[in-house]
């Protein structure tokens, strides 16, 4: 009996052109990611701050007090993780927990007078930090980068749905 024949694409190059361009996207979208967030991270570090616990001060510095599942949404965390970088902001006295007013079960989290002192001094470094990071694009590259990378993550939200012309390969 003889062995089927495997049928899979060999190499990228055997794939479909819409493919290759697509998964070229990928590999170069994740790499400028990841270039962009290790300054971020850094520049966290620097600061005294994890990533996580400075994305919550900087949510909560641009838009007041916000309830923990929102900022959850927010910074893309799990509840235990939101959790955590809230209690680790409490113990450093930079934010405080609030009752909601109209639900008991809510809870909001606020900067405390020290933790708005803090992103006082430290937001404005923090943006130039990130801005001279985008210098590879002008402003407005930036903001078609924007614009496209915004049209892409609103169709993978939707669930990604695959192109009447790109096909599975049967493996």
């Amino acid at each position: 009996m003889a062995k089927p024949r495997d049928t899979a694409p060999a190499t990228t190059a055997d794939l479909p052109t819409e493919q290759q361009v697509a998964l070229k996207l990928w590999v170069t979208l994740a790499r400028a990611y990841n270039a962009v967030q290790q300054l971020a991270i850094a520049d966290a570090r620097r600061d005294g701050f994890s990533i996580g616990e400075f994305a919550v001060l900087e949510l909560l510095y641009h838009r007041g007090p916000t309830l923990l599942g929102d900022i959850q949404k927010r910074i893309l965390v799990s509840s235990g993780g939101i959790t955590f970088l809230v209690d680790r902001l409490v113990d450093k006295e930079l934010v405080e927990r609030r009752d909601a007013p109209d639900d008991r079960r809510a809870r909001y989290a606020a900067l405390t007078p020290d933790g708005t002192r803090t992103m006082r001094r430290l937001f404005p470094r923090h943006a130039a930090r990130i801005t001279a990071a985008m210098h590879g694009l002008g402003a407005r590259d930036q903001r078609e980068a924007t614009r496209l990378l915004t049209q892409l993550g609103l169709a993978a939200a939707d669930g990604g749905a695959v192109a009447p012309d790109v096909r599975s390969t049967p493996t």
